[in-house]
């Protein structure tokens, strides 16, 4: 049964509805604030039937502290003294409605039940949302593209394994990210995950960086420093840009992933370490290793579970809700409030081919955000390579106009763009409109008031 607490000053009230609800629901009665908070945060209650003059206590306040320890409750406000501003300030306040003494059994009845319909439904909106989430993103990854979900798989399954993980893809794909998700999804969560850019490095200071040394191993060395390798024991080390990394060093990487031991520079000792290598390269290793400028060791070492990170061109699908994450996540970055774009900036956005891929799509809307002056992003705000010409005009041949329909965009958005572009040339006509396309003007209504409800054409 729902439980069901009644908060009242007056003894009587709360034991006639008790007596008359307690066939339906399991029912706790308070007196007053203290014993009203108390049970609320000690029992499961799922509705509640609050006075609005509690003794010294007011009940606007009270309801306040009980949506602070449950928010989902549903609350019930009632009182002797009903008016418009008590109501309105009651609702405003998180209560679901409001009821006038003396009560009326019938009504509380009819309410509770519309009360409790509500939170269910609530719940079920709750759950589904968290799903979609789910579907949506992955430890940081954005996506619900197919190729997205593949990944979330392929990580889900390596995360808490040892095996060494070499990941591919282009410049701005969000190696990283993947390398960061397969750790703190993993069971080494809890252990250090170290990040090395073999790029950035000069040779020697990336050997020192990763290996250590002993004191007076080098001019300089004034005393033992513990390499990156030994302080990631029991954790992640990511090796960023492993094609860059020098000859001679992939051959003491080798030795460290094949012994799981690191020996210092001047030092004698090796000493064991557990560490899980995960390593990134936007080269092609293969190629690499072919002109000798790779060990073919050690590639097939790190490439025991190759993993992929897509191009933004293969996952277009993703580019609203990349978009929707940069505006939110930029506008808290800058202090700015809450930024949509216009339908004309989508389109552009959506048209643009991203060689960047999800990186340079970042670098536009922080670019947008910060250059906007209102809420609303115009194509005036973007940069001039996104802007500089309508969407349409791209592979239009000459003497033609067209819509831009770029390879692996979804066939939902294509149908949207034609839709929208020929209605706009026919100056809002529906029915021409709706006869070019060869659909009825039911189902371009249907398509239209899809599109204006949904946030990638608010």
């Amino acid at each position: 049964m729902p439980n069901l607490l009644i908060v009242d000053d007056e003894p009587a009230i709360c034991a006639s509805l008790s007596f008359a609800l307690e066939d339906d629901y399991t029912v706790w009665t308070a007196g007053d604030e203290p014993s009203a908070l108390a049970i609320v945060q000690q029992e499961a209650i799922d509705c509640v039937l609050l006075d609005l003059n509690l003794g010294h206590t007011c009940g606007l306040d009270l309801l306040a502290k009980l949506k602070g320890v449950k928010p989902d409750v549903t609350v019930i406000m009632m009182t002797a003294y009903g008016t418009i501003e008590s109501s309105v300030a009651a609702m405003k306040a998180g209560a679901y409605h409001y009821l006038t003494k003396p009560l009326h059994l019938d009504e509380v009845r009819l309410l509770l039940n519309k009360a409790l319909e509500f939170q269910h439904l609530h719940r079920q909106v709750k759950v589904l949302s968290e799903a979609v989430k789910q579907q949506q993103a992955y430890a940081g990854l954005i996506g619900k593209s197919q190729p997205m979900q593949k990944l979330y798989q392929l990580i889900e399954k390596v995360k808490d394994i040892t095996s060494s993980i070499l990941i591919t893809g282009e410049s701005g794909t969000g190696k990283e990210l993947v390398a960061r998700a397969v750790h703190f999804q993993g069971n080494r969560r809890h252990a250090p995950f170290s990040v090395v850019n073999c790029a950035a490095i000069p040779e020697q200071l990336l050997e020192s960086e990763l290996f250590g040394y002993e004191k007076g191993a080098f001019t300089g060395a004034f005393q033992r420093k513990i390499g990156l390798f030994e302080r990631s024991h029991g954790g992640t080390v990511f090796l960023d840009e492993i094609g860059e990394m020098p000859l001679a060093l992939q051959a003491k990487l080798l030795r460290v992933i094949q012994e799981r031991t690191v020996t210092p520079l001047g030092g004698y000792e090796a000493k064991e370490v557990d560490i899980r290598i995960i390593a990134a390269t936007n080269r092609n290793l293969e190629e690499e290793v072919a002109r000798g400028a790779f060990r073919e060791d050690l590639f097939y070492r790190l490439n025991v579970i190759p993993i992929r990170t897509p191009a933004l061109r293969e996952r277009r699908e993703d580019i609203p809700l990349l978009i929707e994450h940069f505006l939110d996540l930029y506008a808290v970055n800058l202090g700015k409030g809450k930024k949509v774009c216009s339908p004309e900036a989508l389109k552009r956005l959506y048209a643009y081919s991203y060689p960047g891929n999800v990186r340079e799509l970042a670098n536009i809307v922080e670019y947008a955000v910060a250059l906007s002056q209102g809420e609303i992003i115009t194509t005036e705000d973007l940069p001039f390579s996104v802007s500089e010409r309508p969407s349409g005009s791209r592979t239009a041949p000459a003497g033609q106009e067209g819509v831009f329909i770029p390879a692996g965009m979804s066939l939902e958005e294509a149908e949207r763009r034609i839709i929208l572009y020929t209605l706009e040339r026919n100056g809002g006509h529906r029915k021409k409109t709706a006869d070019q396309l060869g659909i009825s003007e039911r189902g371009l209504r249907q398509k239209l008031k899809q599109y204006l409800e949904s946030e990638s054409f608010s």
